[in-house]
C-alpha cells in the first residue's frame, strides 16, 4: 500500500503533458543543450517520462517534431530510433521470431529474454543496438529513443543506459539522447508503467519536470 501511494505521488507531481512536451521541444532547440554545456564529467542523457496511457499523444508529438525538423531549418537533425522496431527487424532477419515463440512455450519468458539479449550481444561493447545507432546518427543530431515500453521485458531502461548509451563511441559524448519512458523517473529511480520499480539510475536528467 505504501508503494502504491508513493507511485501515486510521483505521478501527481508531473505537470500537464502538453506543457511538458512544449518544454522539451523548446529545450532541444537550445545550442547549449546540444553542446552539453555546464555538465562537466557528465553525459548528455535525458529522460522524458510520461503516464503510460498517454503513449499515443507522445508518439504524435514526436512525429510532428520529426516532420517539422525534416524541413532542414532548425540547425540540427532529429533522429528517432524505435528500439522495438530495430529489435524485431533484426530478429526477423535472423529467422529468430518463430524460434522465440517455441522457446517461450517450452522454457518460459525469462529464457526468451536471455536468448534475445545474447543474439543482440547486449553485454558487449560492440552490441547490435550501439552499432545501429552509430551507423544511423549524423553529426549535429539530437537522438530520440522510443519503444522501450513495447520492448519490455526483453529490454529495460537501465539496460539501455548501461549497455547501449555508455558503450557509444567517445565522439558521441556530446550528442543529446532522450529516452521516452512510459512510467516515472525521479533522477534516482525508474518505475516502468508506474507499476514496477526497475534498477536505480542516477546519471540521466529529466528533460521536463
Amino acid at each position: 500500500m505504501a508503494e502504491e501511494e508513493r507511485i501515486r505521488r510521483l505521478r501527481s507531481s508531473r505537470r500537464n503533458l502538453n506543457v511538458r512536451l512544449d518544454e522539451m521541444d523548446e529545450k532541444i532547440h537550445r545550442p547549449t543543450f546540444r553542446r552539453a554545456d555546464g555538465k562537466a564529467n557528465e553525459v548528455n542523457y535525458w529522460v522524458f517520462d510520461y503516464e503510460p496511457e498517454e503513449e499515443l499523444k507522445v508518439r504524435n508529438r514526436i512525429s510532428q517534431m520529426k516532420k517539422r525538423n525534416e524541413k532542414g531549418t532548425e540547425g540540427f537533425e532529429l533522429i528517432v530510433f524505435d528500439l522495438y522496431d530495430i529489435i524485431i527487424d533484426y530478429l526477423e532477419s535472423k529467422n529468430f521470431i518463430e524460434k522465440t515463440e517455441k522457446m517461450e512455450e517450452r522454457n518460459g519468458l525469462e529464457r526468451v529474454v536471455k536468448a534475445v539479449q545474447r543474439t543482440l550481444r547486449i553485454t558487449d561493447k560492440d552490441n547490435y543496438l550501439v552499432q545501429y545507432i552509430v551507423d544511423h546518427t549524423p553529426e549535429n543530431a539530437v537522438v530520440f529513443i522510443t519503444g522501450i515500453g513495447k520492448c519490455y521485458p526483453l529490454l529495460e531502461a537501465p539496460e539501455v543506459f548501461n549497455k547501449v548509451f555508455y558503450n557509444m563511441p567517445k565522439e558521441f559524448a556530446s550528442t543529446p539522447m532522450v529516452l521516452f519512458y512510459p512510467g516515472t523517473y525521479t533522477e534516482q529511480e525508474l518505475v516502468v508503467f508506474d507499476e514496477r520499480k526497475e534498477d536505480n539510475y542516477y546519471r540521466a536528467f529529466r528533460i521536463a519536470r
